[in-house]
């Protein structure tokens, strides 16, 4: 009898595990990316959902408007004035799915490439463009980096 209890009390704690690891809660602004067994299902939420322990992995990613400091960056103008900027980058995953899958980590590279675009395109530039026209440029640099990072989503 007493030995009845304990299998019961464990098994109940075994079916308590699953069911906590089966059940997932998304908030509104992330989407879960599932895996089952290694291939792409879907991206699911917002909301309450069940996944398959063991099976199925979840990889939350985060929709809402992200900023990425860019560390300051020496930069030498075409009239050889060197400059030394700040920046920061504003992005927005749009596919979910495509940010998991193209690329390792969508943060990290996109703050790569708004470096590396900032010294490309100032350096083309000449000390008095880039305090004039700031605007521009800064419509340019959005335009470059849209353009790399639109593949990931």
């Amino acid at each position: 009898m007493n030995g009845t209890l304990i299998g019961i009390g464990i098994a109940a704690l075994v079916l308590l595990f699953i069911i906590g690891n089966a059940v997932k809660i998304v908030p509104e602004y992330e989407r879960g990316v599932i895996f089952r067994l290694g291939r792409v299902q879907a991206a699911k939420g917002p909301g309450l959902f069940l996944i398959i322990p063991i099976v199925d992995r979840m990889v939350r990613v985060d929709l809402r408007i992200q900023t990425a400091d860019v560390p300051p960056q020496e930069i030498i103008t075409s009239d050889n004035v060197t400059v030394r900027v700040d920046a920061v980058t504003y992005f927005q995953v749009l596919d979910p799915v495509r940010s998991v899958i193209a690329i390792e980590d969508y943060r990290v590279a996109t703050s790569k490439i708004a470096q590396t675009t900032l010294r490309s395109i100032l350096g083309q530039r000449s000390l008095d463009d880039l305090l004039m026209k700031r605007e521009e440029i800064n419509q340019q640099l959005a335009r470059v980096i849209d353009d790399l990072t639109n593949p990931w989503g």
